[in-house]
């Protein structure tokens, strides 16, 4: 298997949950109402799997190995791109909290930004997706041998391994802050 695979798998599973997202987002604008915890759910899955398990394995392996490679220009461009959009994606979950916040504190006005910040992941995903399944990836695989890929399949199956004692060490670590 070559490291692309786990990362187009994760893609499946981050799909499934868009589609729960853009269902949840039509019986929202339908009732004018949300539940928050759903928004919590949908909080924990983005930045939990969806930015730290996958994007992390994309950024933290993937990509800082490509900088060690002399890409093509059109290669290049797209790591720019896909660094930049994970940042994007993390602003409107730190906006989709915000809203949240609003919401539960009484702004019935902050169901519309939670809509808003809901609706521009559920527009981002599908295109991120596409760009790295369809463009990036698999033509980035040639740049490595076999050895190489399977080194790092290695370390993104360490990286799964460790990030489940990561998150729940920092959920502890901030009520031992308070």
């Amino acid at each position: 298997m070559m490291p692309a695979g786990p990362l187009m798998k994760e893609h499946r599973l981050i799909e499934r949950m868009i589609r729960i997202m853009k269902t949840e987002l039509e019986n929202t604008r339908k009732e004018q109402d949300i539940d928050p915890l759903f928004v919590d759910i949908v909080v924990d899955f983005i930045r939990t799997y969806a930015d730290r398990c996958h994007h992390g394995k994309e950024e933290d392996i993937l990509f800082r190995d490509l900088a060690k490679k002399k890409l093509s220009d059109e290669h290049k461009r797209i790591v720019k791109e896909l660094i930049e959009e994970h940042e994007m994606g993390r602003n409107n979950v730190k906006k989709l909290i915000e809203a949240k916040e609003n919401y539960v504190q009484g702004d019935k006005e902050a169901l519309e930004d939670i809509v808003k910040n809901m609706e521009a992941l559920v527009k981002f995903y599908p295109i991120h997706i596409e760009k790295e399944d369809e463009h990036f990836f698999i033509p980035c695989m040639d740049y490595f041998t076999d050895e190489e890929k399977d080194t790092m399949l290695k370390e993104m199956w360490e990286f799964d391994k460790n990030m489940i004692h990561e998150k729940y060490t920092k959920v502890v670590e901030e009520y031992e802050e308070k």
